[in-house]
């Protein structure tokens, strides 16, 4: 038998817990009734799954023009099972490793090409914004999704607050470095800190949201609090979190999976199931808490919205 060291795992070889339970769940009670099985284990979801952990609640409005009406992914799958490097690569270490991470005080710099650079605090930042619900689907490369209720604003509507120059073709976005505070930073798995990017029409996009919570409360640590990017249509990895530092460029920004594996992630990140990862299909996936895997959309479905965006590009190369 072959038996196989953790750092030797792919993330992609790595069952969710929820579906080995519902497998488990699956197994024992569909003997003879194979579809009435699986509806039960798809649509089975209880008013506790639903609910937040006591996190401060949030003032929005619901904003349907943008929010898809599909079954929204349970709190505790979204809020349980998370990327996010900074305090672990197991999907489930974020979510204990992360409470120790400070959010408040908290304060963005801005700098580059803006006419109205500085640094501003997290409530600078939120003062003039009304926020928004938007429920918006997000496809992992690992070949998993969710669908969330994000709690945010427009990136455009801050981007236009800073004034960006005519030179600013891109926007670069860092992460907060605080070893002490996030133990995976400890490790080199990247070249903290983490940084992504965004070319600007992509920013000023108006699917392109700052997050501040999801399901009517403030962002759970381990979700990217107090304040992260969310691009629908592209891999969750461009989506980045605990932002400290907004940079205008001329030039495109090198993102921190591109600088680390430049042959499997690249700047565009588009969801496309007709472009394989190096080491796996990204031809479908699997919803958590869901027992069957489902076709990946183009775009993550937001194609009628985005692909305009991309005329003319070859989208197998700028992957």
């Amino acid at each position: 038998m072959l038996i196989k060291k953790p750092f030797a795992v792919k993330p992609s070889e790595i069952t969710d817990r929820s579906v080995y339970m519902n497998r488990r769940k699956f197994m024992q009670t569909t003997s003879g009734f194979f579809l009435a099985g699986i509806s039960s284990l798809v649509t089975a979801k209880t008013s506790e799954q639903q609910q937040g952990a006591g996190l401060a609640k949030l003032d929005y409005q619901a904003t349907a023009a943008y929010s898809t009406d599909e079954e929204k992914t349970p709190y505790q799958h979204v809020t349980q099972y998370n990327n996010f490097y900074e305090f672990g690569t197991d999907k489930y270490s974020p979510a204990h490793e992360a409470q120790s991470l400070t959010t408040r005080p908290w304060s963005v710099t801005v700098e580059g090409e803006v006419a109205k650079p500085g640094t501003y605090t997290l409530e600078d930042i939120l003062k003039p914004h009304a926020l928004e619900e938007r429920i918006y689907r997000l496809r992992c490369v690992e070949r998993w999704s969710m669908v969330i209720p994000w709690i945010g604003f427009p990136l455009a509507d801050l981007i236009k607050r800073f004034e960006p120059t005519s030179r600013a073709k891109y926007v670069e976005f860092t992460t907060l470095h605080r070893p002490e505070e996030m133990p995976g930073q400890k490790r080199r798995v990247l070249d903290w800190p983490y940084v992504e990017g965004l070319r600007m029409d992509e920013a000023m996009h108006p699917l392109t949201i700052m997050a501040v919570g999801l399901y009517g409360e403030v962002l759970p640590n381990q979700n990217g609090a107090p304040m992260r990017l969310v691009v629908p249509w592209k891999y969750g990895f461009k989506s980045i979190k605990s932002i400290v530092k907004i940079r205008f460029t001329e030039q495109q920004p090198v993102s921190a999976w591109t600088r680390t594996a430049p042959h499997e992630y690249g700047f565009y990140a588009n969801v496309n199931p007709g472009v394989d990862h190096p080491r796996w299909s990204q031809a479908r996936e699997r919803r958590l808490g869901e027992f069957l895997k489902r076709k990946t959309l183009l775009f993550n479905g937001y194609a009628d919205e985005v692909a305009s965006l991309y005329t003319g590009m070859d989208l197998s190369k700028n992957y």
